[in-house]
Protein backbone atom coordinates (compact mmCIF):
# COMPACT_ATOMS: atom_id res chain seq x y z
CA UNK A 1 0.00 0.00 0.00
CA UNK A 2 2.88 2.35 0.78
CA UNK A 3 4.46 1.68 -2.64
CA UNK A 4 1.14 2.32 -4.42
CA UNK A 5 0.69 5.56 -2.47
CA UNK A 6 4.18 6.73 -3.44
CA UNK A 7 3.56 5.93 -7.11
CA UNK A 8 0.27 7.82 -7.08
CA UNK A 9 1.99 10.78 -5.41
CA UNK A 10 4.71 10.81 -8.07
CA UNK A 11 2.13 10.65 -10.87
CA UNK A 12 0.08 13.43 -9.30
CA UNK A 13 3.19 15.59 -8.97
CA UNK A 14 4.08 14.94 -12.61
CA UNK A 15 0.68 15.94 -13.92
CA UNK A 16 0.69 19.06 -11.77
CA UNK A 17 3.83 20.30 -13.57
CA UNK A 18 3.15 22.85 -16.26
CA UNK A 19 3.02 21.45 -19.79
CA UNK A 20 5.47 24.22 -20.72
CA UNK A 21 8.06 22.86 -18.30
CA UNK A 22 7.48 19.27 -19.44
CA UNK A 23 7.79 20.15 -23.12
CA UNK A 24 10.96 22.23 -22.58
CA UNK A 25 12.69 19.49 -20.58
CA UNK A 26 11.48 16.67 -22.82
CA UNK A 27 12.63 18.26 -26.09
CA UNK A 28 15.92 19.36 -24.54
CA UNK A 29 16.73 15.84 -23.33
CA UNK A 30 15.77 14.33 -26.69
CA UNK A 31 17.98 16.70 -28.71
CA UNK A 32 20.80 16.23 -26.18
CA UNK A 33 20.96 12.51 -26.90
CA UNK A 34 20.54 13.00 -30.66
CA UNK A 35 23.46 15.44 -30.70
CA UNK A 36 25.54 13.19 -28.43
CA UNK A 37 25.01 10.27 -30.81
CA UNK A 38 25.92 12.39 -33.84
CA UNK A 39 29.13 13.58 -32.12
CA UNK A 40 30.22 10.15 -30.85
CA UNK A 41 32.97 9.68 -33.48
CA UNK A 42 34.36 13.20 -33.01
CA UNK A 43 34.45 12.72 -29.24
CA UNK A 44 36.18 9.35 -29.56
CA UNK A 45 38.85 10.72 -31.90
CA UNK A 46 39.51 13.93 -29.96
CA UNK A 47 42.21 14.24 -27.34
CA UNK A 48 42.29 16.30 -24.15
CA UNK A 49 40.07 19.36 -24.10
CA UNK A 50 39.28 18.84 -27.79
CA UNK A 51 36.67 16.39 -26.50
CA UNK A 52 34.85 19.40 -25.06
CA UNK A 53 35.19 21.23 -28.39
CA UNK A 54 33.52 18.25 -30.05
CA UNK A 55 30.41 19.07 -27.99
CA UNK A 56 29.93 22.48 -29.65
CA UNK A 57 26.92 21.37 -31.72
CA UNK A 58 25.35 19.68 -28.69
CA UNK A 59 25.78 22.79 -26.52
CA UNK A 60 24.13 24.86 -29.26
CA UNK A 61 21.35 22.51 -30.34
CA UNK A 62 19.86 21.56 -26.95
CA UNK A 63 19.14 25.17 -25.88
CA UNK A 64 17.53 25.98 -29.23
CA UNK A 65 15.20 23.00 -28.80
CA UNK A 66 14.28 24.13 -25.28
CA UNK A 67 13.57 27.69 -26.38
CA UNK A 68 11.64 26.44 -29.40
CA UNK A 69 9.39 24.40 -27.11
CA UNK A 70 8.93 27.48 -24.92
CA UNK A 71 7.80 29.53 -27.92
CA UNK A 72 5.22 26.93 -28.90
CA UNK A 73 3.93 26.31 -25.36
CA UNK A 74 3.77 29.98 -24.36
CA UNK A 75 3.18 31.59 -27.75
CA UNK A 76 0.48 33.98 -26.56
CA UNK A 77 2.68 35.39 -23.81
CA UNK A 78 5.72 35.71 -26.08
CA UNK A 79 3.66 37.33 -28.84
CA UNK A 80 3.46 40.45 -26.67
CA UNK A 81 7.22 40.92 -27.18
CA UNK A 82 6.85 41.25 -30.96
CA UNK A 83 7.33 44.93 -32.01
CA UNK A 84 4.04 46.76 -32.49
CA UNK A 85 4.80 47.59 -36.12
CA UNK A 86 5.01 43.87 -36.99
CA UNK A 87 1.70 42.32 -38.13
CA UNK A 88 0.41 38.96 -36.84
CA UNK A 89 2.45 38.78 -33.59
CA UNK A 90 1.05 35.35 -32.66
CA UNK A 91 2.10 33.98 -36.05
CA UNK A 92 5.68 35.12 -35.51
CA UNK A 93 5.79 33.54 -32.05
CA UNK A 94 4.74 30.16 -33.47
CA UNK A 95 6.88 30.57 -36.59
CA UNK A 96 10.04 31.23 -34.59
CA UNK A 97 9.24 28.32 -32.29
CA UNK A 98 9.12 25.88 -35.21
CA UNK A 99 12.19 27.54 -36.74
CA UNK A 100 14.15 27.01 -33.52
CA UNK A 101 13.18 23.34 -33.40
CA UNK A 102 14.20 22.87 -37.06
CA UNK A 103 17.53 24.63 -36.51
CA UNK A 104 18.12 22.58 -33.37
CA UNK A 105 17.57 19.29 -35.19
CA UNK A 106 19.81 20.40 -38.06
CA UNK A 107 22.66 21.42 -35.75
CA UNK A 108 22.30 18.32 -33.56
CA UNK A 109 22.48 15.95 -36.53
CA UNK A 110 25.06 18.11 -38.39
CA UNK A 111 22.82 18.16 -41.47
CA UNK A 112 22.69 21.40 -43.50
CA UNK A 113 24.32 23.30 -40.64
CA UNK A 114 25.65 25.94 -43.01
CA UNK A 115 22.06 26.93 -43.78
CA UNK A 116 20.54 26.55 -40.30
CA UNK A 117 23.48 28.44 -38.76
CA UNK A 118 23.26 31.18 -41.39
CA UNK A 119 19.50 31.67 -40.96
CA UNK A 120 19.52 31.53 -37.15
CA UNK A 121 22.35 34.06 -37.10
CA UNK A 122 20.37 36.42 -39.35
CA UNK A 123 17.32 36.02 -37.08
CA UNK A 124 19.34 36.91 -33.97
CA UNK A 125 20.89 39.95 -35.64
CA UNK A 126 17.38 41.09 -36.60
CA UNK A 127 16.24 40.69 -32.99
CA UNK A 128 19.18 42.78 -31.80
CA UNK A 129 18.36 45.55 -34.30
CA UNK A 130 14.58 45.46 -33.84
CA UNK A 131 14.17 44.81 -30.10
CA UNK A 132 17.35 44.64 -28.02
CA UNK A 133 19.11 47.85 -29.06
CA UNK A 134 15.89 49.96 -29.05
CA UNK A 135 15.07 48.53 -25.62
CA UNK A 136 18.55 49.31 -24.30
CA UNK A 137 18.42 52.85 -25.71
CA UNK A 138 15.13 53.54 -23.90
CA UNK A 139 16.99 53.14 -20.62
CA UNK A 140 20.72 53.47 -21.40
CA UNK A 141 21.65 53.48 -17.72
CA UNK A 142 20.35 49.94 -17.24
CA UNK A 143 23.35 47.67 -17.75
CA UNK A 144 21.18 44.57 -18.17
CA UNK A 145 19.68 45.92 -21.39
CA UNK A 146 23.14 46.09 -22.95
CA UNK A 147 24.14 42.74 -21.47
CA UNK A 148 21.13 41.08 -23.15
CA UNK A 149 21.76 42.86 -26.46
CA UNK A 150 25.39 41.68 -26.53
CA UNK A 151 24.29 38.17 -25.53
CA UNK A 152 21.87 37.96 -28.49
CA UNK A 153 24.59 39.33 -30.76
CA UNK A 154 26.96 36.61 -29.54
CA UNK A 155 24.33 33.93 -30.16
CA UNK A 156 23.96 35.11 -33.75
CA UNK A 157 27.74 35.20 -34.24
CA UNK A 158 27.99 31.69 -32.78
CA UNK A 159 25.48 30.42 -35.33
CA UNK A 160 27.59 31.87 -38.13
CA UNK A 161 30.64 30.18 -36.61
CA UNK A 162 28.79 26.86 -36.77
CA UNK A 163 28.00 27.57 -40.41
CA UNK A 164 31.67 28.39 -41.04
CA UNK A 165 32.74 25.14 -39.39
CA UNK A 166 30.39 23.23 -41.71
CA UNK A 167 31.92 24.80 -44.82
CA UNK A 168 34.70 22.66 -46.24
CA UNK A 169 35.64 25.29 -48.79
CA UNK A 170 35.90 22.58 -51.43
CA UNK A 171 33.77 20.94 -54.08
CA UNK A 172 34.24 17.35 -55.13
CA UNK A 173 35.04 16.61 -58.73
CA UNK A 174 31.59 15.12 -59.25
CA UNK A 175 29.86 18.29 -58.07
CA UNK A 176 32.11 20.63 -60.01
CA UNK A 177 31.71 18.35 -63.03
CA UNK A 178 28.06 19.33 -63.21
CA UNK A 179 29.32 22.80 -64.08
CA UNK A 180 32.68 22.20 -65.76
CA UNK A 181 32.03 18.70 -67.14
CA UNK A 182 35.25 17.65 -65.44
CA UNK A 183 35.94 15.04 -62.79
CA UNK A 184 39.57 15.67 -62.10
CA UNK A 185 39.35 15.67 -58.32
CA UNK A 186 38.64 18.19 -55.55
CA UNK A 187 38.87 21.87 -56.36
CA UNK A 188 38.78 24.84 -54.09
CA UNK A 189 35.65 26.99 -54.10
CA UNK A 190 36.91 30.59 -53.63
CA UNK A 191 33.44 31.97 -52.85
CA UNK A 192 32.84 29.44 -50.08
CA UNK A 193 36.29 30.06 -48.65
CA UNK A 194 35.68 33.81 -48.60
CA UNK A 195 32.31 33.40 -46.86
CA UNK A 196 33.87 31.09 -44.28
CA UNK A 197 36.67 33.58 -43.59
CA UNK A 198 34.12 36.40 -43.21
CA UNK A 199 31.99 34.37 -40.78
CA UNK A 200 35.08 33.41 -38.78
CA UNK A 201 36.23 37.02 -38.54
CA UNK A 202 32.81 38.34 -37.49
CA UNK A 203 32.37 35.54 -34.97
CA UNK A 204 35.85 35.99 -33.51
CA UNK A 205 35.44 39.75 -33.06
CA UNK A 206 31.96 39.48 -31.50
CA UNK A 207 32.98 36.67 -29.14
CA UNK A 208 36.14 38.52 -28.11
CA UNK A 209 34.27 41.76 -27.34
CA UNK A 210 31.52 39.86 -25.50
CA UNK A 211 34.01 37.98 -23.34
CA UNK A 212 35.90 41.14 -22.37
CA UNK A 213 32.67 43.06 -21.62
CA UNK A 214 31.27 40.26 -19.48
CA UNK A 215 34.59 39.79 -17.70
CA UNK A 216 34.69 43.45 -16.70
CA UNK A 217 31.07 43.17 -15.51
CA UNK A 218 32.06 40.37 -13.12
CA UNK A 219 34.79 42.52 -11.58
CA UNK A 220 32.32 45.38 -11.11
CA UNK A 221 29.36 43.25 -9.98
CA UNK A 222 30.63 39.92 -8.56
CA UNK A 223 27.42 38.96 -6.74
CA UNK A 224 25.54 37.41 -9.67
CA UNK A 225 25.70 33.94 -11.17
CA UNK A 226 28.85 33.33 -13.27
CA UNK A 227 29.43 33.13 -17.06
CA UNK A 228 26.54 35.45 -18.02
CA UNK A 229 26.28 38.58 -15.80
CA UNK A 230 22.49 38.52 -15.52
CA UNK A 231 20.15 39.61 -12.73
CA UNK A 232 20.04 36.33 -10.80
CA UNK A 233 22.17 36.36 -7.66
CA UNK A 234 24.41 33.47 -6.67
CA UNK A 235 22.53 31.19 -4.24
CA UNK A 236 23.77 31.30 -0.64
CA UNK A 237 24.43 27.57 -0.57
CA UNK A 238 27.14 27.88 -3.24
CA UNK A 239 30.49 28.58 -1.50
CA UNK A 240 33.21 31.03 -2.55
CA UNK A 241 30.95 33.37 -4.54
CA UNK A 242 33.51 36.11 -5.04
CA UNK A 243 36.33 33.70 -5.87
CA UNK A 244 34.28 31.98 -8.59
CA UNK A 245 33.18 35.25 -10.18
CA UNK A 246 36.56 36.97 -10.01
CA UNK A 247 38.19 33.89 -11.53
CA UNK A 248 35.49 33.76 -14.23
CA UNK A 249 36.00 37.46 -14.93
CA UNK A 250 39.76 37.01 -15.28
CA UNK A 251 39.36 34.04 -17.65
CA UNK A 252 36.82 35.97 -19.73
CA UNK A 253 39.03 39.07 -20.04
CA UNK A 254 42.26 37.20 -20.83
CA UNK A 255 40.61 34.79 -23.27
CA UNK A 256 38.57 37.57 -24.86
CA UNK A 257 41.66 39.68 -25.44
CA UNK A 258 43.48 36.75 -27.06
CA UNK A 259 40.47 36.00 -29.26
CA UNK A 260 39.97 39.63 -30.27
CA UNK A 261 43.67 40.03 -31.15
CA UNK A 262 43.68 36.66 -32.98
CA UNK A 263 46.48 35.36 -30.73
CA UNK A 264 46.05 31.63 -30.03
CA UNK A 265 42.36 31.94 -30.81
CA UNK A 266 41.58 28.23 -30.76
CA UNK A 267 43.46 27.64 -27.52
CA UNK A 268 41.82 30.59 -25.77
CA UNK A 269 38.33 29.62 -26.98
CA UNK A 270 38.89 26.01 -25.94
CA UNK A 271 39.87 26.90 -22.37
CA UNK A 272 37.12 29.50 -22.04
CA UNK A 273 34.47 27.18 -23.44
CA UNK A 274 35.58 24.33 -21.20
CA UNK A 275 35.41 26.62 -18.14
CA UNK A 276 31.86 27.71 -18.95
CA UNK A 277 30.76 24.10 -19.53
CA UNK A 278 32.20 23.31 -16.09
CA UNK A 279 30.21 26.20 -14.59
CA UNK A 280 27.05 24.91 -16.27
CA UNK A 281 27.54 21.51 -14.66
CA UNK A 282 28.75 22.60 -11.21
CA UNK A 283 26.78 25.83 -10.67
CA UNK A 284 23.79 25.87 -13.01
CA UNK A 285 23.07 22.15 -12.67
CA UNK A 286 22.23 22.38 -8.96
CA UNK A 287 20.35 25.66 -9.60
CA UNK A 288 18.25 23.86 -12.24
CA UNK A 289 17.51 20.94 -9.91
CA UNK A 290 16.55 23.33 -7.13
CA UNK A 291 14.26 25.26 -9.49
CA UNK A 292 12.54 22.11 -10.78
CA UNK A 293 11.88 21.05 -7.19
CA UNK A 294 10.10 24.35 -6.52
CA UNK A 295 6.29 24.23 -6.88
CA UNK A 296 6.25 27.53 -8.79
CA UNK A 297 6.09 27.16 -12.58
CA UNK A 298 7.75 30.55 -13.07
CA UNK A 299 10.74 29.51 -10.98
CA UNK A 300 10.99 26.23 -12.91
CA UNK A 301 11.04 28.06 -16.24
CA UNK A 302 13.55 30.58 -14.91
CA UNK A 303 15.90 27.78 -13.80
CA UNK A 304 15.62 26.08 -17.19
CA UNK A 305 16.27 29.36 -19.02
CA UNK A 306 19.37 30.19 -16.98
CA UNK A 307 20.81 26.71 -17.46
CA UNK A 308 20.32 26.59 -21.22
CA UNK A 309 21.20 30.26 -21.79
CA UNK A 310 24.61 29.61 -20.26
CA UNK A 311 24.99 26.32 -22.15
CA UNK A 312 24.25 28.18 -25.40
CA UNK A 313 26.93 30.75 -24.54
CA UNK A 314 29.36 27.87 -24.04
CA UNK A 315 28.26 26.52 -27.43
CA UNK A 316 29.08 29.88 -29.05
CA UNK A 317 32.63 29.84 -27.71
CA UNK A 318 33.18 26.17 -28.53
CA UNK A 319 31.88 26.85 -32.05
CA UNK A 320 34.69 29.39 -32.44
CA UNK A 321 37.24 26.83 -31.24
CA UNK A 322 35.81 24.20 -33.59
CA UNK A 323 35.76 26.49 -36.64
CA UNK A 324 39.28 27.85 -36.06
CA UNK A 325 41.99 25.80 -37.83
CA UNK A 326 43.96 23.54 -35.46
CA UNK A 327 47.20 25.11 -36.70
CA UNK A 328 46.19 28.44 -35.13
Amino acid sequence: MLAVHMQLTILATFFEISHTVVSMCGVGILIFFVALWAARDDIAQARGLDKVVALSNLCFAAPLAVFGALHLAAAKALATMVPSYMPWPLFWAYFFGFALLAASLSIATKILVRWSGLLFGIAMFCFVAMMDIPGALQNPGDRFGWILAIRELAFGAGAWLLAAGAMSGKMTGAVSGAITKSTIGPTTNPATGQVKTTFLTIGRVVVGITAIFYGVEFFLHPQGVPALPLQKMMPDWIPAHLLINFLTGAILVVSGAAILLAKKTRLAATYLGAWIVLLVIVIYGPILISALANPSTEIKIEGINYFFDTLLFAGVILALASATPPTD
